[in-house]
């Protein structure tokens, strides 16, 4: 290695200690730790999320919402365990403790996680229509896509002036504006803590890949991860149109190269998108 490329890897290493990580919940280890039993008990789940009282009511509250909820509604934790699956309702719980781990604005705040909980909504939706990945995986994909964002507000005084930059940006990456001004991205940040938090490795490598369509193009990519990033922009243009933006300069760029990874023509992705502005008026 280089005298100039070691000093770079040192101001990286540097940068990374800079950036403020939350620590993985200790709820969200003793979660995983049951989920990795060979025979995960609900009972068992329930006393765990029972022992924080705002989680369970948030938890119940998802449960029961129009869109994950079924013909009966969930009287107790447990009972939502059983009537969604281990699964779901533990990338529910991640998600709400994500909530829960990240400071910064309220009000800022609130708004990306109405975002962030649309974008998991609809890679579900899309997940489920097109069979791309497992509910628990498109909806912490969601959730965490770009959960760097949040993270790096706080970390840099000019960052909303970048990504004003970055959403604007018609000839450059979103990413590639941020590395430029801060010689790290969201992405990456949100890759990070993926890994730190123990969520699934095609949750991770989605993550830092969800700005970067030349993998769609790319076998060497692993298909799951490669079809999480072609659904994420599919839900991104969904987001844009529901918030009454009708272009989508995310799918100016990938667009293309997501419906062909997906095997699906520009009819048929207009019509999944009709039908997901519909789940979302719902849903709302």
């Amino acid at each position: 290695m280089t005298t100039a490329a070691a000093q770079e890897q040192t101001a990286e290493e540097a940068l990374l200690r800079s950036i403020r990580i939350p620590p993985r919940p200790s709820l969200l280890v003793d979660l995983q730790a049951e989920l990795g039993r060979d025979d995960p008990s609900p009972r068992m789940i329930a006393r765990i999320i029972a022992n924080d009282v705002g989680m369970s009511g948030a938890l119940l509250k998802l449960a029961n919402s129009p869109f994950y909820g079924a013909a009966r509604k969930a009287k107790s934790v447990e009972q939502a365990i059983n009537f969604l699956g281990i699964t779901n309702c533990a990338a529910l719980l991640t998600g709400l403790l994500a909530r829960q781990a990240i400071d910064g604005n309220e009000t800022a705040l609130n708004q990306f996680w109405d975002v962030s909980a649309r974008r998991a909504l609809a890679l579900v939706f899309i997940s489920r229509r097109l069979r791309l990945a497992p509910p628990d995986i498109a909806h912490t994909f969601g959730l965490f896509c770009d959960i760097g964002i949040p993270i790096l507000l706080n970390r840099f005084s000019d960052y909303q002036a970048t990504l004003d930059m970055a959403s604007g940006s018609v000839s450059h990456s979103f990413t590639k504006v941020e590395d430029v001004r801060h010689s790290t991205n969201h992405a990456a940040i949100g890759c990070l803590l993926a890994r730190n938090w123990g969520l699934s490795p095609d949750v991770s490598w989605a993550i830092l890949h969800h700005h970067d369509y030349s993998v769609l193009a790319d076998d060497a990519t692993d298909d799951a991860i490669r079809s999480l990033v072609a659904g994420s922009v599919l839900a991104e243009r969904a987001i844009q149109r529901y918030h009454g933006n009708p272009e989508s300069l995310e799918w100016q760029k990938g667009g293309e190269l997501a419906c062909r990874h997906l095997g699906m023509s520009e009819d048929e992705a207009a019509d999944l998108l009709d039908e997901l502005h519909e789940t979302f008026h719902i849903e709302h």
